[in-house]
């Protein structure tokens, strides 16, 4: 079970809750240490000035959907044209996106935010969202949040339905998602 405790976001935004570390696995962590829960995240999104960026693939955005609230999709990572073939995940390895800073600064620049607004990312489960809040924390980016259950959740571990994303996550909190992207929500950088 987490461990809450309350924080007032430095931007007089709203009051939000953080989750000790303790909690968290070492790969959804960030160097800011602010972290919602979906729900959470939810709660927070519902300010229109608090900006929600997607970072996972076009394809994941395509197939699995995306939270209606998703400001814009831009990916962390992309899946090249060679994609090498990872026997033990039993999947293909992605790379880095090589135009991520320039698209999420172009975003901002574009809303007319600063190194100060907050902002919230969230991936599949938790890990791109760490690894894309470290990047922009690197660059000066003080209020990064990561959705640690991302949109399809975490796997469960036991029962029938073990391995499946199931447990908690955007999808699975029954918030709102559609199929559909918007011009918007796009994103328009190389392919993926």
């Amino acid at each position: 079970m987490l461990v809450l405790s309350g924080i007032l976001l430095s931007t007089g935004v709203a009051s939000a809750t953080h989750i000790s570390t303790t909690d968290i696995s070492a790969k959804k962590q960030t160097n800011a240490g602010l972290y919602l829960t979906a729900l959470e995240a939810a709660d927070m999104l519902a300010d229109p000035n608090i900006l929600f960026v997607d970072v996972r693939t076009r394809a994941e955005v395509s197939f699995v959907g995306l939270p209606t609230r998703v400001d814009a999709n831009i990916p962390l990572m992309l899946m090249p044209k060679d994609a090498a073939y990872d026997p033990k995940k039993q999947t293909y390895k992605l790379q880095l996106n090589p135009d991520f800073i320039f698209a999420f600064e172009s975003l901002l620049a574009d809303r007319d935010y600063d190194e100060e607004a907050p902002i919230v990312l969230i991936c599949r489960s938790g890990s791109r969202s760490a690894k894309a809040a470290n990047m922009l924390i690197e660059l000066g980016y003080k209020n990064i949040y990561s959705v640690i259950d991302g949109f399809e959740g975490d796997k469960a571990k036991d029962g029938p339905h073990s391995g499946h994303r199931e447990v908690n996550g955007w999808k699975n909190a029954g918030l709102d998602w559609s199929y559909s992207v918007t011009p918007a929500q796009h994103y328009i950088m190389d392919a993926d």
